[in-house]
């Protein structure tokens, strides 16, 4: 299976070997990756070399796009990955040279996979040197006939090909790895590769990301806290969408010579947050700096508004969404660690079936509360709680805690949300804002009289469904009619086989009988035996033919 893939394979040992990835195995943690070290040790490229504190990060980034963008999402799995090996993922970037702009404008006209139209015919402006460049897409500006400004997203060309033969080859080693290294199969490697390759060719396909942009735009259209650019047209490789203009939000120094209000404007991203996540569940999962904007208001906008713009949100690439039930773990775990109550916490985790029977209640709560106490019991301006949350990522891998990926997703945002609040008011007051808006959103949940209002409107489609109710009972009562006779069936095959299998038997026996009666007297030793020991033998044999 993986001798398939031999040439990309010498080309990653190679690359392993040449950055020394062996001297950055948990081998203590998982002994059955000494062979892997010894591979990668023996190839020629690793001779000479000793340990590189960035090997990892390095070895990524020249293996190319599906290994670097993996390396970027396991950044955010403390609960999977050593905290080493985390220090040189959270450095990967996806900065990389630009193609051809004559490349990008035959995948804008591409009538397949682009727009269709030729560049003139779509723009009466096309910028040929790019906005920005990474590792799936890079970006033009231009406008439109009626003038207004856009920003046309183009996907790399070829890298579709790649990236699906580069998952066919991770699947494989993930398939391996599972079957042979008790660590891979901890860390669920399959799933993990799976839900990635889901991740990434979702980033591939800009429709999916024109269709979240439009969704999570239509959530906040009149809203005073977000702006989202609207779509004006997209394909599989090309999207085109408004151009904004805004600062950046790790801009601080520009805010404050704007004279906005840092501490509205932190207060606001959290209240954003909270939203998308309760209000609508659907939450821009990708919330770094350079998909995080603020907007830039004339001097001229009345004094109420002027200082308290609004944000901007961009890239929907990796949008998530919770179940109902989950979205309530969340909520009641969050209380729960505001709460300093560590034991209700385990206790959420426990019946949320994260954790097996057979953990140990008592030391996962031990562990959390050692961990987490002593930075809930500081002032609040002082807690780290990215930092907090990765500790306790760090006890889930520990105690093998499984964390559904898109709570994953939830937590890498939510660090992201924390860490871009601290830079803007670094005296953000994060979980005495965030504990009345949970509060009153799972107080709203278990309210009777709403829990009444959405029975009624589902009342229509409850009725219509019991119409199929005889139906359903009179297929019911046929399926265990005909479970009962398929059962019947079996039990009357299973006393023929026991009938047959004692038939067979007593023919054995009075076969065995037959050729010892046989040669006894062919030796005349049966007028040597005793009349009740050729009596006792008649007897035994009977029993055993009858029995």
């Amino acid at each position: 299976m993986l001798l398939s893939h031999r040439k990309r394979l010498l080309e990653l040992w190679r690359i392993a070997a040449l950055h020394r990835l062996d001297t950055h195995l948990p081998l203590e943690e998982a002994p059955q990756l000494q062979s892997v070290a010894r591979m990668i040790k023996s190839h020629p490229a690793a001779w000479g070399k000793k340990h590189q504190p960035n090997g990892v990060k390095l070895a990524l980034e020249e293996m190319g796009t599906l290994f670097l963008k993996l390396g970027q999402l396991l950044s955010t799995r403390r609960d999977l990955v050593p905290p080493e090996i985390i220090e040189q993922l959270v450095q990967l970037q996806d900065r990389v040279k630009p193609f051809d702009v004559n490349i990008a404008i035959a995948q804008i006209e591409d009538p397949k996979f682009g727009l269709g139209k030729s560049i003139n015919e779509l723009f009466s402006r096309f910028d040929t040197k790019p906005l920005a460049a990474a590792s799936i897409a890079q970006v033009h500006t231009a406008a439109l006939h009626d003038d207004r400004e856009v920003v046309v997203k183009v996907v790399r060309p070829d890298i579709r090909e790649r990236i699906v033969s580069d998952f066919e080859l991770l699947r494989d080693l993930a398939q391996w790895a599972s079957a042979r290294i008790e660590a891979a199969r901890a860390v669920r490697i399959i799933e993990v590769v799976e839900d990635y390759r889901q991740i990434m060719l979702n980033e591939l396909d800009l429709t999916f990301e024109a269709d979240n942009t439009t969704k999570m735009r239509n959530n906040f259209l009149g809203s005073a806290m977000m702006y989202v650019p609207e779509v004006y047209a997209a394909s599989k490789s090309v999207m085109v969408m408004e151009r904004i203009v805004g600062v950046p939000i790790s801009q601080t120094q520009v805010f404050d010579e704007l004279d906005y209000d840092r501490a509205a404007l932190a207060e606001k991203g959290l209240t954003i947050f909270f939203t998308q996540v309760f209000r609508d569940n659907f939450f821009h999962a990708d919330m770094h700096p350079g998909n995080v904007f603020v907007e830039t208001l004339p001097a001229d906008t009345p004094e109420p508004y002027r200082f308290y713009p609004r944000y901007i949100g961009l890239d929907c690439a990796i949008m998530g969404e919770l179940s109902k039930e989950d979205q309530m773990i969340v909520a009641r775990m969050l209380l729960a660690v505001m709460n300093n109550n560590f034991s209700n916490l385990v206790d959420i985790v426990s019946r949320a079936g994260w954790i097996s029977p057979n953990t140990d209640k008592h030391a996962l709560t031990r562990d959390m509360r050692r961990t987490v106490s002593p930075m809930v019991l500081k002032p609040i301006n002082e807690i780290d709680f990215a930092g907090v949350l990765m500790q306790i990522l760090d006890i889930a891998r520990r105690h093998h805690m499984s964390i559904p990926p898109q709570l994953m997703l939830l937590l890498k945002t939510l660090v992201h949300v924390e860490g871009l609040g601290r830079d803007l008011y670094p005296d953000l007051d994060i979980w005495s804002l965030a504990k009345p808006i949970l509060t009153g959103w799972v107080k709203e949940q278990l309210d009777p009289a709403r829990n009444m209002r959405e029975l009624r409107e589902q009342l229509p489609e409850l009725l219509l469904s019991t119409a199929q109710v005889p139906k359903l009972l009179d297929q019911g009562l046929q399926s265990m009619a005909s479970q009962g006779a398929r059962q019947d069936q079996q039990l009357r095959e299973i006393q023929q086989i026991r009938a047959d299998m004692l038939n067979d038997r007593r023919k054995d026996w009075i076969a065995l009988a037959g050729f010892v009666i046989s040669v006894a007297v062919a030796t005349q030793v049966i007028a040597w035996l005793s009349p009740v020991f050729y009596i006792l033998a008649i007897l035994f044999v009977l029993w055993r033919i009858l029995g």
